[in-house]
């Protein structure tokens, strides 16, 4: 983050990068001394003191950029003048690609200040250009939004490659219940449902017509689950017992 002015922007930076497992955080001039203990970066940072505490500060981003093998420059704006440009996404391709072709490689994305974003001299030190895709007539993010989304791209990226699970694991027991509905199931449905039809005269048995064939067709290509097919079979005993009430 270059010349940053406001803490509580460096705490939000800091947990958004650690919720996407990534924990370097570089500041460049920051306008408060030491922001990382100021109460406003703690606040927002949220759980991600960690992130504060080992975060680097340095006077210019040529010294921020010593170790870095590949560096986009996040920018709204179009430059006629400068490295390469891309989007977010491609970023994050690039950089994973990076990463994997590279075992000592450093991927750095750089931020600007939150008013005027980075300016020429500082597009010119990195690699890439990069765009995150906004609407074109308000494209400005805040600097911690833009840190999270680009963190977002970076953290799909690597587990993608890396094969890890990109849904949370609830580590149970499977429910029975959300097993698929057996044949037997669904023959034992089927003729509930057809004897619920006659009980409220919706079916007429002397002239079914296709009616019991259309809802073998509709129940068979809904994938139901157990729990769905006992659900729907609870649903015809009421309605037979509803008929049963109303006869005189």
């Amino acid at each position: 983050m270059v010349r940053p002015s406001h803490p509580g922007n460096i705490g939000a930076a800091a947990r958004a990068i650690k919720t996407m497992g990534f924990h370097d955080l570089c500041l460049v001039a920051p306008r408060h001394p030491h922001p990382g203990a100021h109460p406003d970066a703690v606040a927002l940072a949220s759980g991600a003191a960690d992130v504060l505490t080992s975060m680097q500060e340095v006077d210019t981003l040529e010294q921020a950029l010593e170790p870095v093998t590949l560096a986009f420059a996040l920018t709204a704006r179009p430059r006629e003048i400068g490295p390469p440009a891309c989007d977010i996404r491609q970023a994050a391709t690039l950089g994973r690609d990076h990463l994997q072709a590279h075992g000592t490689g450093r991927v750095a994305i750089v931020l600007g200040t939150e008013r005027a974003g980075l300016d020429n001299d500082q597009i010119a030190l990195c690699h890439r250009l990069c765009h995150i895709p906004a609407n074109p007539e308000y494209s400005s993010l805040n600097v911690a939004q833009a840190a999270q989304l680009t963190a977002w791209e970076l953290h799909y990226a690597l587990a993608s490659l890396q094969g890890q699970p990109l849904l949370p694991a609830t580590h149970g027991t499977r429910d029975p219940g959300s097993e698929p509905a057996t044949a037997s199931d669904l023959h034992g449905l089927f003729k509930h449902l057809e004897q619920a039809l006659i009980a409220t005269g919706f079916l007429d048995p002397a002239h079914p017509k296709k009616l019991m064939v259309r809802m073998q067709h509709l129940l068979g290509r809904n994938n139901l689950t157990r729990d769905e097919a006992n659900m729907l079979r609870g649903v015809c005993k009421a309605m037979i017992k509803t008929a049963d009430q109303r006869r005189p």
